[in-house]
């Protein structure tokens, strides 16, 4: 049981991780921007998080309400930014959009790496430092509060406040994607930029606010790998740059809607790490098995693609323009 407990429970921190990337693309995805940059902006958002919170964290006394608010919205701004100079290229000069997002992920990576040495050699060890004033605060969860240890606490109370947030961001993105004008208008220029030009709608307006809001959601995911997942440790690895590209898997996975990537990312998270949790069904596997359970997500990405293909339905189709750069004067 106690194996069962654990791979849940590393299947809910991953799963937020990967929630928050693919929460970011589906926004962006939804105003037609198809944005391969989000390894980069979540390795910016990680480490502009990290760094900030290391420094505070780091100084005499640090408040406690700031060691959680100055990563946060640091991560924000600085994955932000990544988003509006994707934004600038790709709406304004109307550059290519995959070559782009490319370009923002080895980019945003490069900037990681750099700085991210820079405060290991600042810690004295060169290819480790850990932020743990401010792990130990965001990992604070109410089963340790209240000394719950039966399997129901360990499994659905043992979260920091991200984990939650992390679903009440979904469920806030559904219901504005859905029951709102403004999602309503997004998603129309998505579908046909040209048309809702014609209706009135800013169409410019629109695909940037979308791509630096969903930016800035993916940057928090970054964010929380580190403070969270990593205990607020930051090791001289390319991590996160993995953790970005399953994100993106993730919003086919989900077919474009926000509820299904709450749902969607705890199951990928959880078959991606069932190589390490197999003895929960008395399953013993070789290294070699171990390598091809973690293409289970994956081969389960491809296999919903087919279906929702198959099926045609139009609710779980991409958005018509997905990819394509608007051009007024085509109108």
């Amino acid at each position: 049981m106690s194996n069962f407990v654990s791979w849940w429970q590393s299947g809910i921190l991953f799963g937020t991780v990967i929630m928050l990337g693919a929460l970011g693309e589906i926004l962006t995805q939804k105003a037609g921007h198809l944005n391969l940059g989000v390894p980069g902006l979540m390795f910016i958002g990680g480490f502009a998080g990290f760094a900030s919170a290391y420094l505070y964290g780091n100084t005499a006394n640090p408040n406690g309400f700031l060691l959680v608010m100055i990563p946060i919205l640091v991560s924000i701004i600085a994955s932000g930014i990544g988003g509006l100079i994707y934004s600038f290229l790709t709406v304004t000069l109307k550059a290519n959009q995959n070559v782009t997002g490319l370009a923002l992920t080895y980019i945003g990576v490069g900037i990681g790496s750099f700085g991210g040495q820079y405060i290991t050699n600042l810690a004295g060890s060169g290819t480790y430092a850990r932020a743990e004033a401010a792990s130990a605060i965001f990992t604070k969860n109410i089963a340790n509060a209240f000394n719950l240890t039966d399997s129901f606490s360990r499994m659905f109370l043992s979260y920091g406040f991200l984990v939650y947030l992390t679903i009440v961001i979904a469920v806030i993105l559904h219901f504005v994607l859905k029951k709102s004008r403004v999602g309503l208008n997004l998603r129309a220029i998505g579908e046909n930029p040209a048309t809702a030009d014609a209706a009135g709608i800013n169409v410019t307006r629109y695909k940037y606010l979308a791509t630096i809001a969903g930016a800035a959601i993916c940057g928090l995911g970054g964010m929380f790998y580190i403070i969270v997942y990593c205990d607020g440790g930051w090791a001289t690895t390319n991590s996160i740059e993995a953790l970005g590209w399953l994100a993106v898997a993730l919003v086919i996975f989900a077919t474009w809607k926000p509820l299904n990537a709450i749902w969607g990312s705890y199951l990928f998270a959880l078959l991606y790490w069932f190589y390490a949790y197999s003895s929960v069904i008395n399953l013993k596997l070789t290294t070699s098995q171990s390598d091809l359970m973690q293409m289970l997500p994956y081969v389960v990405t491809i296999l919903v693609l087919i279906f929702i293909s198959l099926r045609k339905k139009k609710e779980n189709q991409p958005p018509l323009s997905l990819g394509l750069n608007y051009f007024r004067e085509d109108r």
